[in-house]
């Protein structure tokens, strides 16, 4: 979406702020801005990260400039803000990847869990864009990258409170989009589909009620999970095919709102914009449902322990 005001596209030297960039789709993305030469700034929520986040870039042979962190405190948003502008002496672009996920049906989602989830995708994510465009607005240029998902646009089966901090972001995207193009700056949304990350084993966030053997959906939630661990580990989409498109969207002199990542993620979006409704619903969520039952007759609870989502 082309700025109304004067803006620019981003280049070498200009800083930038990414969230959670100790793992996965955060820590590539970091590596990738730095050897693009943008001056990155790398947030961690733990201190524990540190280390391996300038490991990692030292075996790459960039620089990173680490800091703390945590989407789920305002005091701590407003310091490392502070602390990137004080140093860089402005803030050309923030990459919004940081977040936890949460698998189980909602019925199996506790109260807390859910909330944590939302304050940390959703209230965190908003929070730290809003600190950081006064800066962007004095530079009269800057971009605000939001890693949202594929579930972003289509929800997945057992996944739904996570899928709907995706939908959140899709909107706040969206409608950021609009609110700063008159300043110079660009909003846009990454949608990456199946990608295999740490996440995937360290940090499947899976919720405690969908271990419950007496639960409504346990035997069907798992059977998905079985289901999600065969298409993943089927997926050519790697971390870094995500770092590209973000170096692209953060240079492009007029980027696009949304950059889909991903052959599956394409076609599945594809199929949902030109399909009459009824027919997609039937093809592809009736499809899934009819898998996902197939596969808990047969006994394939707890096939295996794989996050089918961003």
């Amino acid at each position: 979406m082309a700025a109304a005001g004067a803006g620019r596209p981003g280049r070498p030297g200009d800083a930038v702020l990414i969230t959670g960039s100790a793992t996965g789709l955060g820590l590539e993305t970091a590596l990738q801005l730095a050897a693009d030469g943008f001056r990155v700034f790398a947030s961690v929520r733990s201190e524990d990260s540190r280390e391996r986040v300038e490991q990692a870039a030292a075996s790459r042979g960039v620089q990173l400039e680490v800091l703390k962190l945590d989407l789920t405190d305002s005091a701590s948003i407003a310091a490392a803000v502070a602390e990137v502008v004080a140093a860089a002496g402005g803030l050309y672009a923030l990459v919004n990847n940081g977040g936890i996920g949460l698998r189980g049906c909602l019925e199996d989602c506790s109260e807390e869990e859910i909330r944590q989830l939302f304050e940390t995708n959703v209230i965190g994510t908003i929070l730290l864009t809003r600190e950081v465009l006064p800066a962007m607005r004095a530079a009269g240029c800057g971009r605000v990258i939001t890693i949202s998902s594929v579930a972003g646009r289509v929800c997945g089966w057992g996944v739904t409170m996570y899928c709907a901090t995706k939908w959140a972001q899709e909107g706040l995207g969206e409608g950021l989009a609009q609110e700063l193009a008159p300043f110079g700056i660009q909003s846009v949304l990454i949608e990456p589909g199946i990608i295999k990350t740490e996440r995937w084993h360290e940090h499947r966030g899976t919720a405690a009620g969908a271990s419950d053997s007496s639960s409504p959906y346990h035997d069907l939630f798992w059977a998905s999970e079985g289901i999600a661990d065969r298409i993943v580990e089927r997926s050519p989409t790697r971390p870094a095919d995500v770092a590209r498109v973000v170096s692209a969207a953060l240079t492009a002199p007029q980027p696009r709102m949304r950059y889909v990542v991903g052959r599956g993620a394409q076609i599945v979006i594809f199929l949902r914009r030109h399909l009459p409704p009824g027919v997609f619903e039937r093809l592809y969520f009736g499809g899934y449902n009819r898998r996902v039952g197939r596969r808990a007759a047969r006994g394939g609870a707890r096939a295996g322990h794989v996050e089918a989502v961003r």
